[in-house]
């Protein structure tokens, strides 16, 4: 097994400590939303608004700055799926979010989310994966730092996607790889995609053993990024909904590094029964199973109102139980 050397140790330094959730916190909001006999009946509810304490250790905790953060990247390999232009492709689909016309930007204004767009060197595909690896180690723990940057703007809600679906065949290769599966489990890609994951599998075969090394060799700027963004949100005690198959790859490249890693993190919708599986591998359940494709960030938009209400009824409650004592 080849592993990926010093410009990864800053990550997996991280990933080994991080701080741990609030289980205090959360108690205080579980007792300001437990009725007597259970009578309010609010399910899932009462779960998000117990883990939203936990994670940014307020009880109750209120989402004051919600923030849809999306990546966008191009990959050499599109050209394989027929993609005449992957970098005029993804750019299109940015300067759409960024003019307001995509259905993220009219979610986010509505919901009162902020909306923020990444742009990982578009004009620079990634290596074709079925080749060569999509980055080298440098380039791989650089795109993570830069991903934890998304935190920056002051987040307490980060919903974590990336920009169309160039990064789909890559994340499937991520989490064959980090599962030890093979191509054919994502035979509802169709047959293209399963022919070029198998070539990706054997062309890197020997060498993703290390979760890391994994995401540079499969995986490309998104994915990367999106696990720089997750491990910072943890460090920074902000709750993140992950979104599509991207951002469910780098979060399986930290739960291999460490199992806690994604406790912080919600799903917000699966596109097909294999990401399903992939999900729970993960333990997470999906907020929605509205059939959303994970791209551009509509999912983690309408799994985020949810969290909303989850925290705001954690404060109601808490003010009422205030009152009545």
């Amino acid at each position: 097994m080849t592993t990926s050397g010093l410009p990864f140790d800053d990550i997996r330094n991280l990933a080994n400590q991080l701080p741990s959730l609030d289980e205090a916190a959360a108690g205080r909001v579980r007792g300001h939303l437990s009725g007597e006999g259970g009578e309010h009946g609010l399910g899932r509810l009462e779960t998000l608004a117990t883990w939203l304490a936990a994670v940014t250790g307020r009880a109750p905790a209120r989402v004051a700055r919600p923030v849809v953060a999306l990546f966008a990247a191009s990959h050499e390999v599109a050209h394989r799926l027929g993609t005449g232009d992957p970098v005029e492709e993804a750019r299109g689909k940015v300067e759409a979010i960024a003019s307001g016309a995509a259905p993220v930007s009219h979610l986010c204004a509505a919901g009162d989310l902020g909306l923020n767009v990444f742009d990982l060197a578009l004009d620079l595909p990634v290596g074709d994966i079925t080749e060569a690896p999509a980055l080298d180690e440098r380039a791989a723990a650089a795109t993570m730092a830069f991903g934890m940057e998304a935190v920056a703007v002051g987040a307490d809600l980060l919903c974590l996607g990336a920009v169309g679906g160039a990064a789909d065949l890559s994340a499937m290769a991520v989490l064959s790889a980090l599962r030890n599966g093979g191509a054919e489990e994502w035979a509802e890609a169709g047959e293209e995609a399963v022919a070029l994951l198998d070539r990706a599998l054997r062309t890197h075969k020997g060498h993703l053993g290390d979760p890391l090394e994994a995401v540079r060799r499969l995986g490309g700027r998104e994915i990367a990024a999106l696990a720089g963004a997750i491990l910072a949100a943890r460090t920074q005690k902000v709750a993140v909904i992950l979104d599509g198959l991207a951002a469910t790859a780098a979060a399986a490249a930290l739960h291999a590094l460490n199992p806690a890693a994604l406790d912080h993190c919600l799903l917000a919708d699966t596109r097909s029964e294999q990401h399903r599986k992939a999900a729970e591998h993960l333990g997470l359940l999906p907020l929605l199973a509205l059939g959303t494709n994970g791209h551009n960030g509509v999912g983690a938009a309408l799994a985020a109102g949810l969290v909303k209400a989850a925290g705001e009824l954690g404060a109601g409650m808490a003010e009422v139980r205030a009152r009545e004592g």
